[in-house]
């Protein structure tokens, strides 16, 4: 059988991804305790993900250009994007106030964030990344298509937080030298 360059290309992006993945998964966590969260997203649905951002953009900014619509442009060449994403939980420890509220009880109240699960998203962000650079993979993080994944479904009620992490296999690296057009 033969495999042409177009068939290999997609395969290895989504070798990276479910990598990727993987690496996220077994990052080290703070307390033990695993909120991470993957999801995997490749043609029409990554591309649905880029029209969101240029909505959202619109909504929040009354702009038609901007870094998401950029973003968003970086997101359509890729060939997958790898969302990585932390629970809202309470796992820290009761009276370490890394949070910046007094104890975990009040943080919940104030509906804020455990200081543990989004370090614990850094570590597994980190890991992914470091995946995708060992194999090759171009890559970048977007807190931009982490921030609009926030308004679609993809963990069925659960409130995370997402960060993007769109990769490519090309001859130029689609996410340097990103202008705004």
């Amino acid at each position: 059988m033969i495999y042409n360059e177009k068939q290999m290309e997609e395969k290895a992006v989504l070798e990276t991804a479910a990598k990727m993945c993987a690496a996220a998964r077994t990052s080290p966590k703070t307390k033990g305790v695993d909120n991470i969260v993957t999801v995997v997203l490749t043609g029409k649905e990554k591309d649905e993900l880029a029209d969101k951002m240029e909505e959202v953009y619109l909504r929040e900014f009354g702009e038609t250009e901007g870094h998401y619509v950029r973003d968003g442009r970086n997101l359509r060449t890729a060939g997958a994007v790898v969302l990585i994403g932390v629970k809202r939980a309470y796992t820290g420890l009761p009276h370490c106030s890394f949070c910046g509220f007094k104890n975990c009880g009040e943080n919940k109240k104030m509906g804020g964030r455990c200081a543990f699960n989004t370090i614990d998203l850094g570590i597994a962000i980190g890991s992914a990344v470091s995946i995708a650079a060992d194999n090759r993979v171009d890559s970048r993080v977007m807190f931009s298509i982490g921030k609009v994944a926030e308004e679609m479904n993809y963990a069925e009620g659960e409130d995370i937080i997402w960060e993007g992490i769109p990769i490519s296999v090309s001859g130029k690296s689609p996410f340097f030298d990103r202008v705004k057009k």
